[in-house]
């Protein structure tokens, strides 16, 4: 009978940590029905078997449920742009390549358009291609899924379900999300929430997601624009291209382009993206002439890029930069020198054994994903980016008029988990490469003494060094302008990712959801103030407003930022001593 329980037992856990259909559950429930009949209750066939005849029926059992569980894999879809089940149908959009409709969330508050095509497929010869414009379509394009994410590695299914669980504290009982999320080259599809009705002239929101440009979706439930939209403002997000696809540099694809750009095809989808919102986002009701570029992690280094890229000058006006960036003189992550760059193609070049690009092009994606190079990182291209983007903002040609932008407390814990053992005695080595000779005297403001200290002050100075000191210079660069600039420094914690990488993003966009474990009502009341903060900043490049605590603007007191957590205040930096020495690192390079 133990056994019995325990097989049943893992069976449907399987079954659910792998997303699989309700056909492996009635046939798992019908098959342990008869099994139980016939084997483990007394006046069962095969209850008094002996011997080596005994097991058989337990083989077959295993054997019937590892089918069962292969004939129940969760099939490949897009995703619904609403929970909501037969949703209603929103009246007809037109956007410059046709007309659109696209679906209402669950109180009709808000009108979700996911899925409009923003840019012809890359695929075939416009791989590693400038981003062409959409073609036009006939009739109207129902625009009620989201178009498929990126091609990119992912882990498994059991992988993510437990992720979902353990780290974010997610439990889904239902069947709603039994699939597989679609991927494609064929990817560039854009999404729009805003308020329900007739609106204009609103101030509009233009997302790029994380994912160290090698992973991500729009799809994503943190980066959900329903809450933005209630409060009216206009939320867009959207896929582009990303590792191989989106960063590979290769001296055949520059030959071949009109520019000469090469290393930068995810970012130059990002500025079609922005060029397709400015030129159509009046038909939602947006304002064209007030668009705010928003971004996370490895999003918010290509905000900073969106920042300082010729081909971006009047298509918006604020930034809103979160967990990363790239005005540092040598950028930690998500930039890299053309020469590094250029070797890198040579290498992928040599590992799939072509010799041109045509070959190249004519593998195919799933190959191409396999490759052991991480294509990570923009470039300065000639073209998207022409410059150093430091230089950029020393010469004052940025584009963005204010700029809201901070870091999380613990924010590379997340990229440390599998390191090895950090101890006082290797910390120093373990940490040359980012500080070089101010390497002992950042370590000298932890003074570690056990292995727990080492381990802390690696995770600390790390996260000032890969995350923090990015807006530390940004905003440095912002307040020697004049312009308005906001920093803030996001400390909250809760019982899931709490206040590392990206555990900022549900409270930000209005996402948190309390019936997950991770928060409670505290969670939501910071939320409410954060996105109080964000969308007045994004209305008129001020957050500060009614029933919130002021935030005051970085260029009155550069040492200081506001503090979110159950009290939201302003302190003191807690990285200004670190950054004294990365100043000094990076100066003298």
């Amino acid at each position: 009978m133990i056994m019995f329980i325990v097989i049943m037992f893992f069976y449907f856990v399987i079954l659910w940590l792998s997303k699989c259909s309700q056909i492996g559950w009635l046939l798992g429930a019908f098959l342990f029905v008869i099994f139980f009949a016939g084997f483990i209750s007394k006046g069962g066939k095969f209850a008094k078997l002996t011997g080596i005849l005994k097991i058989c029926p337990w083989i077959g059992l295993i054997v019937f449920l590892v089918i069962f569980t292969m004939i129940s894999q969760p099939p490949v879809k897009r995703v619904p742009a609403v929970s909501v089940k037969n949703p209603v149908e929103t009246g007809v959009i037109s956007v410059s390549e046709g007309d659109i409709s696209g679906v209402y969330n669950e109180d009709q508050t808000v009108e979700v358009y996911a899925g409009i095509p923003y840019a012809k497929p890359p695929v075939g010869e416009l791989r590693w291609k400038e981003t062409q414009p959409a073609e036009s379509w006939d009739g109207v394009l129902k625009c009620d899924e989201f178009g498929p994410m990126s091609m990119q590695s992912r882990s498994g299914t059991i992988y993510n379900s437990l992720v979902d669980l353990v780290i974010y504290k997610r439990l889904n009982f239902g069947f709603d999300d039994n699939y597989i999320e679609e991927m494609s080259e064929d990817s560039l599809y854009l999404n729009v929430w805003k308020p329900a009705g007739d609106v204009s002239g609103l101030p509009v929101v233009f997302f790029v997601h994380g994912g160290s440009l090698m992973t991500g979706q729009s799809s994503y439930g943190d980066y959900n624009g329903e809450t933005f939209a209630k409060e009216g403002v206009i939320f867009v997000n959207f896929a582009y291209r990303l590792n191989i696809f989106g960063y590979m540099a290769e001296e055949g694809l520059a030959a071949e382009s009109a520019n000469g750009t090469t290393g930068n095809y995810g970012l130059l989808d990002q500025i079609q993206a922005l060029k397709w919102v400015k030129e159509n986002i009046s038909a939602f009701g947006g304002d064209p002439n007030n668009i705010t570029i928003a971004g996370e992690s490895a999003g918010s280094s290509s905000v900073n890029a969106l920042c300082v890229s010729p081909l971006t000058e009047g298509l918006f006006r604020r930034a809103i930069a979160e967990s990363s960036g790239i005005t540092a003189k040598k950028p930690y992550h998500t930039f890299r020198d053309l020469t590094d760059a250029l070797s890198m193609g040579k290498d992928i070049m040599f590992e799939f054994g072509v010799s041109d690009v045509t070959e190249l092009r004519n593998l195919s994606a799933e190959e191409l994903l396999n490759t052991s190079y991480s294509n990570s990182a923009m470039t300065v291209d000639g073209y998207a980016i022409t410059e150093q983007p430091y230089l950029t903002y020393e010469k004052g040609n940025n584009h963005e008029e204010a700029l809201l932008n901070g870091y999380n407390a613990n924010e590379a814990e997340v990229f440390n988990y599998f390191v090895g053992k950090i101890t006082p005695d290797n910390l120093s080595e373990r940490l040359q490469t980012v500080l070089g000779d101010y390497t002992d005297e950042a370590i000298d403001l932890y003074k570690p003494k056990t292995n727990a200290d080492a381990k802390a002050a690696f995770n600390s100075i790390l996260s000032a060094a890969w995350f923090e000191y990015s807006h530390h210079t940004w905003s440095d660069y912002m307040a020697d302008q004049e312009k308005p600039v906001y920093l803030y420094y996001f400390s909250k914690e809760n019982s899931g990712l709490s206040n590392k990488h990206a555990g900022e993003m549900p409270y930000a966009y209005g996402n948190i959801d309390t019936s997950q474990l991770a928060f409670d009502e505290s969670d939501k009341e910071l939320s409410d103030i954060m996105v109080t903060y964000w969308i007045n900043f994004a209305k008129t490049g001020d957050p500060n407003g009614e029933g919130v605590p002021e935030w005051i603007d970085y260029k009155e007191n550069r040492d200081q930022l506001i503090e979110f957590n159950n009290e939201i205040q302003m302190i003191n930096n807690p990285f200004n001593k670190m950054n004294e020495f990365l100043d000094s690192y990076q100066n003298g390079l």
